[in-house]
Formats: C-alpha cells, sequence, structure tokens
C-alpha cells in the first residue's frame, strides 16, 4: 500500500478533496494511505513562522530550509522501504501518466507543498543525503504540473496523488478504467439519447446506438486521431 506524505502549512486545504469520491474510497478501503505533516510544528518560535526574506533582495517571503527538513524526515522515517521526496518547480519536468506508475511502485512517496517564493534550496541538499534506514532506498525528484504557477504545492500534490491512486491496481474496479489501457474518445455521451433544448435537438451519433463493437471502436479511434492531428 502506497503511503503519501503531504508536507503542508495547509493539510485543511488538502483534506476535503482527498477524502471524497475514488481517493477517499481507496483511503477506506487501505490501497493507499494519506498524512499530513506542517513544517509549522518544528520551528522554535512562538508565532509558527517558517519564513524569512531571502539573501540577495527580491519580492516576498522565503520558506526556511529546516522546518521542511524536519518535517520531511518525520513523516518519511518511520519504517523502512523504497521512498521518493517530489519537489515542485515550474520549470522541472512535466509530470505523466508514466510517472504516476513509476510513483505507485514506491512504498511512501512525501510531496513537500512550497508556499510564498520557494523554499530555500538548501532544504534538497540536505534531503538528497537523507536515510532513515540502511536498506532505504530514496530519491529526491522534481516534477512540474501543468505549466501555470500555483500558489503553493498542495494543489499539484493532490492532482498527483490523484493520477497515481486511480492507476494503482483494484482502485477503478477494473483496469480498463484507465483511459489509454482502452479504446476511448475525448466525446462521450449518456441517457437521454435526444436533447432538445432552445428548439434544438441534440443526438448521440448513430454508430454508438448500433451496439456494434468493432464500428464503436473504429469510430472512437477516428475521433481520437481527429483531436491528436
Amino acid at each position: 500500500m502506497p503511503r503519501f506524505h503531504l508536507i503542508t502549512l495547509f493539510p485543511e486545504a488538502c483534506d476535503a478533496y482527498l477524502s471524497a469520491s475514488i481517493i477517499g474510497r481507496a483511503r477506506k478501503e487501505k490501497k493507499i494511505s494519506v498524512d499530513y505533516t506542517n513544517p509549522r510544528d518544528f520551528v522554535t518560535n512562538r508565532w509558527g513562522k517558517v519564513d524569512e526574506r531571502p539573501y540577495g533582495g527580491g519580492p516576498g517571503m522565503v520558506m526556511q530550509a529546516l522546518p521542511i527538513v524536519k518535517a520531511t524526515e518525520k513523516a518519511l522515517g518511520k519504517r523502512a522501504g523504497k521512498k521518493a521526496i517530489v519537489w515542485f518547480q515550474p520549470e522541472a519536468k512535466q509530470f505523466t501518466n508514466k510517472d504516476a506508475d513509476a510513483l505507485g511502485k514506491y512504498d511512501e512517496v512525501a510531496f513537500v507543498c512550497g508556499r510564498y517564493e520557494g523554499i530555500d534550496e538548501r532544504a534538497k541538499k540536505i534531503l538528497k543525503a537523507f536515510k532513515t534506514r540502511t536498506s532505504d532506498v530514496l530519491v529526491l525528484k522534481a516534477y512540474a504540473v501543468g505549466e501555470a504557477v500555483y500558489t503553493g504545492g498542495e494543489v499539484p500534490a493532490m492532482a498527483m496523488i490523484d493520477a497515481i491512486t486511480r492507476r494503482l491496481p483494484g482502485v477503478l474496479g477494473k483496469d480498463a478504467s484507465v483511459e489509454e489501457r482502452r479504446v476511448s474518445s475525448h466525446e462521450v455521451y449518456t441517457r437521454p439519447e435526444t436533447i432538445e433544448y432552445r428548439k434544438k435537438r441534440y443526438k448521440v451519433p448513430p454508430v454508438l446506438r448500433t451496439g456494434d463493437h468493432a464500428k464503436m471502436e473504429a469510430w472512437k479511434r477516428k475521433k481520437n486521431g481527429a483531436k491528436k492531428s
């Protein structure tokens, strides 16, 4: 069972989504585990302050290295196993379904959710050398999730957990529910067969009502080819 750890200042912002629908069911059925570790719990100041002004000047504040390091070590330090630490960077490799399959094979994955202007680079250097037990295999991976820049790492972390989880055996019920493992189309239809709206009629394509699986799959392939061209 993969264990996902979110290193975040805002666990409540994540848990509503990660407790609902397919992800929530996977948690209840013990197919995955999700927990949260807050860097504020690893500071000594009475305000829970985790950021400081950047050296060299510049706008905004930077998250300090040690609260991130200690929170990540706490999250990953309980068990031996194959572990990954995920860092989010807009210029990094784009996260794909292949990456989701690869991360799904790890025992534990920690998602470091930065805020403000980023995280002190020394946190990454320290964590690259981190080993909790002699049998641990640990890697640090950097990803971008889309080309947009987000307020924090929580949104891309949840997107990655979603993508990884739905590809795990048994989570969707049938392996064919994973899109690229079946013949599918970007266009989907359901009942009723005809929709009437503002004096216009919108019908389901006739081929999808034939019951002829070969013709329906050919139609889906054609639609996919049209979308990609």
